[in-house]
């Protein structure tokens, strides 16, 4: 499991754009100027009521009182990745109609602008702002236009901008009156752990609010939804509400669906509520000295032998074997390690080989590998007899092909060829075949900033590479585990950046995946929440075994704020997950070597 340092940034991108910048600084419309008897359309231009009326793209705004061009609050957003911090409201105003828009900014590549006007949208931008200067732009509405919207964001790769006391004057427009009830929700067909929903528009809505029995569990601007993280075999009730800058409708008729039996990954029902995840150095020596299969612990419920590696990066060929006896003295013979799976599976546990780790690249480039692995992969569980695979693919193993931006529908040959691999041997061995994977937070949550080469190019494409493989194999997935570990500082849901070693690092990763996020900022592209009972969290057994390891009092920590929402720390979690499977290691072996202390706090602190 190796070390992976920060994604590469946007040097150099703000001079690679300077002549778009200026072409959009030229957008200055030249309609008339809006009447002095005219309204400030514009709700809460000062920020006074915090974000109230106001849209931030990838929660990249807040409210703060410090800097302000007046009163005691402003605008505070932060760019990140591919999201350029755009905060917007929209107007209701008059068609042909005369309008100018202004606001205070500070801050460099500032852009204030209006779209949706009907005729010539516009924007106008400041390159550099070290104190607060006005921004103004005028335009004129379209013959049917009746709501406009204004905004402002920065540009990427750039620190936080400021914006303060934004004004929209012109003709008031009729009012907003809010919409009705949607009508026609329907309910698709129902998998282990979602329900596909569909309804009628409702005239004058600007979005909806999707509820599950009462509670509401995601917005959309779009007559469709998907919900997920749904349990097997339970039937649930939904409802979906009209919204817009007047208010949100009542709800709509209810309708029920039940989703269907299995799913999560064969094996799930047969794991304790919360697990143990270690790797086992079972082909392999270093520091940590070897570890006989039938001396592992009754306190490892999931062991993950490392590791199958293949003949050539390319060739999907993988081979497992036990240590040589003149690199791990006392190596047991095949039969007395065959022997051992067979008594750790026959007192519940789960012995998986686990495909990859630092050295064994496995990139699946060709259907001729996809099938070599499939057929390779299968002869080693048949050999031992083992209950599953764990994919620990790192390094350049995944990677994302330029052009390839939608993680729900991938492209890239060795991400697509890996997706059906695992779906035939899930098909093969059926419902009791356990899947877990172990990526680094490079590969998930820094798909949060970053997805693959970015729009223009210039990212590392590895970033964010393993979401749509977890995501295609959700259905069929036992357990993800991410390594917590060998991982440069990742942003949060909070926007703030979070480093591995403490508590909040644990929260931070996995409120992630047990919350879900907008893909590289991209609202419409969001990965779903996964289940609490699909999700641990991955760390080093002791200081030698890896960059990051965390004291156990920190690692109870996290627990405790994952699973009962106490003793957090600066991030607050977005829900509270007693259902939280458990954790991993790297290694059972260093643990061993470190007197077991991370297993015997594990089993302390859920009384195993």
């Amino acid at each position: 499991m190796e070390r992976t340092g920060p994604p590469v940034r946007f040097s150099g991108l703000l001079a690679a754009f300077s002549a778009a910048l200026l072409a959009a600084g030229g957008l200055v419309a030249s309609a008339p100027a809006a009447g002095a008897a005219d309204a400030d359309l514009a709700r809460n231009g000062g920020f006074e009521a915090g974000l109230a009326g106001w849209s931030c793209t990838g929660g990249s705004g807040a409210a703060v009182t410090t800097p302000v061009h007046s009163g005691t609050s402003a605008l505070k957003a932060t760019p990140a990745g591919s999201d350029n911090a755009r905060c917007s409201q929209t107007v209701t105003v008059k068609p042909d109609s005369a309008y100018t828009l202004s606001a205070w900014v500070q801050g460099s590549y500032v852009y204030l602008g209006a779209s949706g006007t009907g005729t010539t949208d516009v924007s106008t931008w400041t390159q550099s702002a070290g104190a607060y200067k006005r921004l103004t732009t005028t335009f004129r509405t379209g013959a049917a236009t009746t709501s406009v919207t204004v905004y402002t964001h920065g540009w990427y790769g750039t620190p936080a901008y400021y914006a303060d006391d934004l004004t929209l004057t012109g003709p008031g427009g009729d009012p907003v009156v809010v919409p009705a009830a949607p009508t026609g929700l329907r309910a698709g067909t129902a998998t282990s752990s979602s329900v596909p929903l569909s309804w009628t528009a409702s005239s004058g809505a600007t979005g909806y609010h999707v509820y599950r029995n009462g509670t509401k569990v995601l917005d959309t601007t779009g007559t469709s939804a998907t919900v997920t993280g749904l349990a097997a075999s339970t039937a649930y009730g939904f409802q979906v509400t009209a919204v817009n800058a007047a208010g949100e409708s009542a709800k709509s008729a209810a309708v029920s669906a039940t989703t269907t039996a299995g799913g999560g990954g064969g094996g799930n029902g047969d794991l304790p509520a919360h697990a143990l995840v270690g790797y086992l150095h079972s082909s392999f020596a270093n520091g940590s000295g070897y570890t006989r299969m039938a001396d592992v612990p009754d306190s490892w419920d999931v062991i993950n032998l490392a590791f199958g590696e293949p003949t050539s990066v390319t060739s999907g060929d993988i081979r497992f074997s036990l240590c040589p006896a003149a690199e791990c003295p006392g190596v047991e013979t095949e039969a007395e390690f065959k022997a051992a799976v067979k008594a750790k599976q026959a007192a519940g546990k789960k012995v998986l080989i686990s495909i990859g780790g630092q050295n064994g690249q496995v990139q699946l480039a060709s259907t001729a590998a996809r099938d070599t692995f499939v057929s390779s992969v299968s002869k080693i569980i048949d050999t031992y007899g083992l209950d599953g695979l764990d994919i620990d693919f790192e390094g350049h193993s995944l990677s994302l092909n330029t052009g390839d931006t939608d993680f729900r529908s991938p492209t890239t040959p060795v991400i697509v060829n890996l997706i059906s691999a695992v779906k035939t041997l899930k098909a093969k061995y059926g419902d009791d075949f356990v899947l877990t994977m172990a990526p680094e937070t490079f590969f998930v949550q820094l798909g949060y900033q970053y997805y693959g080469s970015g729009p223009w190019g210039g990212q590392d494409p590895r970033a964010g590479a393993y979401l749509p493989v977890i995501h295609a194999l959700r259905d069929d997935l036992t357990l993800l585990h991410v390594q917590d570990y060998n991982s440069g500082p990742i942003m949060g849901l909070d926007n703030q950046y979070h480093s591995m070693g403490g508590a909040d690092f644990h929260t931070a990763m996995t409120d992630m995946l047990l919350t879900g996020f907008p893909v590289a900022g991209d609202q419409t592209k969001v990965f779903p929440a996964l289940r609490p009972e699909q999700v641990a969290f991955g760390l080093p057994a002791s200081t030698q075994a890896g960059n990051g390891h965390t004291s156990p009092a920190e690692v109870t920590k996290a627990l405790n704020c994952l699973t009962k929402k106490t003793d957090c720390g600066s991030y607050r979690t977005h829900g509270t997950w007693s259902g939280l499977r458990g954790l991993m290691t790297w290694s059972i072996n260093w643990d061993r070597f470190n007197n077991w202390e991370f297993s015997k706090n594990f089993d302390a602190y859920f009384g195993s």
